[in-house]
């Protein structure tokens, strides 16, 4: 406050002294005025309080939302901690609230909404691997030099691991054997029936495994350069434990999912987050799965908090986005994270005091891994990714495509752009792909060859494809079976994939002597898959399921919404 001083003042020309009435008069006129100033700041003041209370009631801000996507496989965990971290009330700087709405996204479903609409100001995908391209496509989208990848804030790691039937693991060697990735592949060379998988490069999971493949290969566990990553040792023996994988997939959960349901008879080991092998066990299955960390080295799922830095990002919702962070790391929700089988980002919470889950009767070791993998630059990454299509192992696989009466209109057009969905996503040339079209018979054969050779055959039949007459599905999938057995390539995935909208009521071959013949089949020749599409409600569910029962294969339902969807995943397996 500016203080101000009166001085008095004496010289030449000063007043004489007033008489005893003017000063009265002047004495009395002050103090009213002082009155009547006082009187009119209270009622302004009071005024001003009343405008000030009925302003704020008019207009007081109402509830910032925080739209955060995340991952499924951790869907239970997060949408605990967003019911919690809501429940403490936050407020921004007004008292208006602040919440967070959690909503489930795949990762590429994610990263592509991110990039093209406004709906997401924050995402928690299952890894740090995406970030760099995310920011690449937003570039690419804005013509600017700014990425959209802002604050990124851990709170959940796990490793990844390959995860096994506890008896395949002690036929490895386990738990008296440190366990490589050689070991997996000597015991698929020595043993035809030693079935194992990991998920294709488009998953987390996937990807970090085929990286822990890559440094293994080049001998190293940090910086793994393109030079190593090309190098023909390390592609010889990438490729060799490749050609091992009974099928790839779209991700963990599928996986996990059919271990639950179909047990010991899966497959013999898979790549899995540590954390859904604690899981897995916790709820006492008939046989465990334990978690091997693979001598080499392992990478890890980080599952990141990312704010968004989008133009139309508000000041509260970067506030709610800073609350959240830090109530994602208190003891309580890291507490949480503990006990949903992750590792939290708390150092100081014990991975072995008597509330965790992460113990030898879950399956794993909280001391393990010993040896963590340096995450590679992006562009190694890029490198690697590319390469794998060149590593992996080779396909052949038939469409059964189902053109009776019954997939007239949208339902034909539906699968014709899922068909080219299909052949869209298998990158190399050198997969072969066949098509057997069914409709009262077997109408149209495309016979198997390399994509190189007959991709656009493919295409131009997936186009011309025309709906009429009865179902022979059996029939359809007999043709395609036979000539897969003929082919009698057991260096390559030997799969169908077969589409029907109704029931089967043409064949010549029964669903009992097919399931047979498939069996003895797989047994005596080459082991085929039959991956099953039911679309639409009246499709022929048993018969698909027996088929795909018959040679450890799987059905999906779809619909004119989901058919191409479900073309793109299955694309994900070979």
């Amino acid at each position: 406050m500016t203080r101000y001083s009166r001085s008095k003042r004496r010289g030449r020309g000063a007043s004489r002294p007033l008489s005893t009435t003017t000063l009265a008069f002047i004495v009395f006129t002050a103090v009213a005025g002082v009155f009547l100033c006082v009187g009119a700041i209270i009622l302004a003041a009071m005024a001003g309080r009343g405008r000030e209370s009925s302003t704020t009631a008019t207009v007081r801000p109402g509830p910032t939302t925080l739209v955060v996507a995340y991952t499924p496989e951790k869907g239970p965990l997060f949408t605990a901690l967003v019911k919690a971290f809501n429940d403490t009330r936050p407020q921004g700087p007004r008292g208006e609230t602040l919440r967070v709405e959690a909503v489930q996204r795949n990762v590429e479903t994610m990263l592509n909404e991110a990039v093209i609409s406004d709906t997401l100001q924050a995402i928690s995908p299952d890894s740090s691997l995406w970030l760099d391209s995310l920011d690449r496509a937003w570039r690419s989208k804005t013509g600017g030099e700014a990425g959209l990848v802002g604050s990124t804030h851990r709170y959940a790691v796990t490793p990844v691991v390959i995860a096994a039937w506890e008896s395949a693991a002690r036929s490895l060697g386990w738990p008296d054997k440190t366990i490589g990735w050689v070991d997996i592949l000597n015991k698929a060379r020595s043993d035809a029936n030693f079935k194992w998988n990991h998920a294709a490069t488009t998953s987390a999971s996937g990807m970090l495994a085929t990286l822990a493949e890559f440094y293994a290969g080049a001998g190293k566990t940090r910086g793994l350069t393109k030079e190593d990553a090309t190098a023909q040792k390390t592609l010889d023996y990438v490729a060799a434990i490749e050609r091992t994988v009974r099928f790839y997939g779209e991700g963990e959960l599928a996986i996990i999912e059919r271990a639950r349901s179909e047990g010991r008879n899966f497959l013999d080991a898979f790549i899995l987050p540590e954390q859904l092998v604690v899981q897995f066990n916790q709820a006492k299955p008939r046989e465990r799965i334990v978690a091997i960390y693979p001598q080499e080295g392992t990478l890890w799922l980080d599952h990141p908090l990312v704010l968004l830095e989008r133009p139309d990002l508000s000041a509260n919702q970067r506030l709610a986005f800073q609350k959240f962070r830090e109530f994602l790391m208190s003891a309580a929700a890291q507490k949480m994270v503990l006990q949903a089988g992750y590792r939290p980002a708390d150092l100081n919470l014990s991975l072995t005091g008597p509330d965790s889950p992460l113990t030898a009767v879950n399956g794993v070791d909280p001391a393990q891994p010993q040896t963590t993998l340096q995450v590679p630059t992006p562009d190694v990454v890029e490198v690697v990714q590319n390469v794998w299509w060149y590593t992996k192992r080779r396909t052949n696989v038939y469409l059964v495509v189902d053109t009776s009466g019954s997939m007239r209109g949208e339902k034909i057009e539906a699968v014709r752009e899922a068909l080219r969905t299909f052949l869209d996503q298998i990158k190399g040339d050198a997969d072969s792909v066949g098509m057997v079209e069914f409709s009262s018979q077997v109408n149209n054969i495309i016979p198997l060859d390399s994509l190189g050779n007959n991709r656009g055959d493919l295409e131009r039949a997936a186009a011309g494809l025309q709906a009429g007459g009865d179902t022979a599905l059996l029939d359809g999938v007999r043709a395609a079976y036979v000539r897969l057995q003929q082919e009698n390539d057991r260096e390559r995935i030997n799969a169908i994939v077969a589409l029907t909208d109704g029931r089967e009521n043409a064949s010549s071959v029964s669903l009992r002597q097919l399931t047979r013949e498939m069996q003895q089949g797989n047994q005596s020749g080459v082991p085929v898959v039959v991956f099953g599409i039911a679309f639409g409600k009246d499709a022929d569910l048993s018969a698909l399921q027996s088929l795909a029962n018959a040679t450890n294969g799987q059905v999906r339902r779809g619909d004119l919404e989901t058919i191409r969807q479900l073309y793109k995943i299955l694309s994900t397996y070979f």
